[in-house]
C-alpha cells in the first residue's frame, strides 16, 4: 500500500484548524485572591490569563461586519472578572477548570485552552502556572 491509498486522519488540532476561527486573548493581567499558602492569603497577586477560543467558521464569519455576528472578547474579559469576583481561590486549576467550563458554555464556542500563571511567587522562575484544554462534550 503506498502513501496514496492510506486514509486520511487528522488530529483533533487539525479538525479545529480547518472548521474552526481560534480567537486569543493574550496574558491579560488581572488582580486576583488565589493561592493556598498562608502568604497569599488575604491579598491580592497579579495573575496572567491566556485563552484561546476555538469558534466554527458559521458562527465566526460576518457578512455585515458587525460585533454581534462574532464572539466578543469582552465576553472572555467579563467571565474572567465574574469568577474572581467571587472570592479567594486556592488552586489554579480550581481557577482553569472554571474559566474553561463558564467560555465553552457560550453557543459559539467548540474548544477553548485556557492557562493562569502566577508570576511573581518564585524569585528563581519567571511564573508558575496551569492549562487546560476543553473540548464542547457534543463535539465530534
Amino acid at each position: 500500500m503506498n502513501d496514496l491509498t492510506l486514509p486520511m486522519h487528522h488530529s483533533l488540532m487539525d479538525d479545529l484548524a480547518l472548521t474552526c476561527r481560534r480567537l486569543f486573548l493574550r496574558n491579560h493581567e488581572v488582580q486576583a485572591h488565589i493561592g493556598a499558602h498562608d502568604f497569599e492569603k488575604g491579598v491580592a497577586q497579579r495573575l496572567l490569563v491566556n485563552v484561546e477560543l476555538w469558534v466554527p467558521l458559521a458562527r465566526s464569519t460576518p457578512s455585515l461586519d458587525r460585533l454581534h455576528e462574532v464572539v466578543d472578547y469582552d465576553f472572555v474579559r467579563t467571565e474572567v472578572a465574574l469568577r474572581l469576583a467571587q472570592g479567594h481561590i486556592e488552586l489554579q486549576e480550581t481557577l482553569c477548570d472554571d474559566l474553561a467550563d463558564r467560555l465553552l458554555a457560550h453557543p459559539g464556542v467548540r474548544a477553548v485552552r485556557l492557562s493562569t500563571r502566577k508570576p511573581d511567587v518564585y524569585p528563581d522562575c519567571e511564573a508558575v502556572g496551569v492549562e487546560v484544554f476543553r473540548l464542547k462534550p457534543d463535539s465530534p
